[in-house]
């Protein structure tokens, strides 16, 4: 028991449960201490007892649209490393963009008595959906959603970055630029076309629907949409595509055409997908700093936690960043046929 402990280590019953529940006032000595007598019993606290004692489980609820997205999987992991430091244990759950099973998610989280949760909906504007985020009774932190809500919020800069990828374009000679995204209504993916639309327009390129190409999901099959856009006789020389396989299948595309990247065709990518640094050429990224989405996430529901923030809810800012790799190059001069490899 956590008597034992304390005995062994030579301290006092508090100061034994201090270390055990990962609270800060513990000089190193003491943790030490009780840490080696931890190890020597092999202690292991009774999980469910200490929950109803401290009237806390240690456990974070996270709940993302699709975890087979690798944005969001490299998000969970910076997340759950975070947390882990911190004492707290992370329960994943994937609602699939499907409102009736984010509603089902929130309630089991609630049920489960989580100490705080950490969202990004696939459904923000829905009524129901909204209705169980606001009623969950323990801290929220939301991820890229525009949600009216008293909780904290950590949000990507997507307008200007997107902006900067078309003036970067631009610059580079192009005048016939192509979105690849998908259908999502939701914020991400809104503020995307805003920032490519406000992008074009500044430098009085001209937005063409033809030229914003909208899949069903970040899985969807883009390899013929892409085809057919390039087979077009105005077709685009710089196409701008969500990764990862939208733009694996973008690239797909390009080397079917036996067109050259980027002689014949520019690539950036939204995201900056493992491969694309490796991939020759290496392509050019729009990226979020994830570790900065973590830590600030974190850092917002762990003050809330231990009692500090304030009433009124906080929103921070993460800024998206364009990194230029061997992608981009300047328009092709003919409007002919695209150069064939050699």
């Amino acid at each position: 028991s956590i008597r034992d402990v304390a005995e062994l280590a030579g301290v006092s019953l508090g100061s034994a449960s201090r270390v055990i529940n990962k609270v800060d006032n513990v000089t190193a000595k003491t943790r030490q201490k009780v840490e080696k007598a931890i190890a020597a019993l092999a202690y292991r606290p009774n999980h469910a007892a200490q929950s109803l004692r401290l009237r806390t489980t240690r456990t974070i609820g996270c709940l993302l649209t699709d975890v087979t997205n690798p944005l969001y999987a490299k998000l969970f992991r910076a997340l759950e490393e975070r947390m882990r430091t911190a004492g707290y244990m992370m329960l994943l759950a994937n609602s699939l963009n499907l409102a009736e099973r984010e509603i089902d998610i929130l309630s089991t989280f609630q049920s489960r008595g989580m100490d705080g949760v950490i969202l990004a909906p696939g459904n923000e504007r829905d009524r129901d959906v909204l209705k169980a985020i606001h009623g969950i009774g323990v801290p929220v932190v939301l991820l890229d959603r525009d949600i009216k809500s008293k909780t904290d919020q950590v949000l990507f800069d997507h307008v200007p970055g997107m902006h900067g990828v078309v003036s970067r374009l631009a610059a580079l000679g192009h005048r016939r630029i192509a979105l690849i995204v998908t259908q999502s209504p939701n914020r991400p993916m809104r503020r995307r076309i805003e920032g490519f639309c406000s992008g074009m327009q500044a430098h009085g390129l001209p937005v063409e629907d033809e030229f914003i190409v909208r899949l069903p999901t970040a899985m969807s099959a883009a390899f013929e949409a892409v085809t057919a856009l390039l087979k077009r006789p105005d077709r685009p020389t710089a196409i701008v595509a969500m990764g990862t396989n939208i733009l694996n299948e973008t690239l797909n595309a390009i080397s079917n055409l036996d067109m050259r990247i980027p002689q014949d065709i520019s690539v950036v990518s939204i995201g900056d997908p493992d491969f694309a640094a490796s991939y020759a050429p290496a392509i050019s990224s729009l990226r979020v700093d994830l570790d900065a989405a973590a830590k600030a996430s974190t850092e917002l529901l762990l003050s809330r936690l231990r009692g500090l923030g304030g009433g009124k809810p906080r929103c921070v800012m993460i800024d998206c960043h364009y990194i230029e790799r061997q992608s981009c190059g300047p328009a092709p001069l003919s409007k002919g046929k695209p150069s064939r490899r050699r």
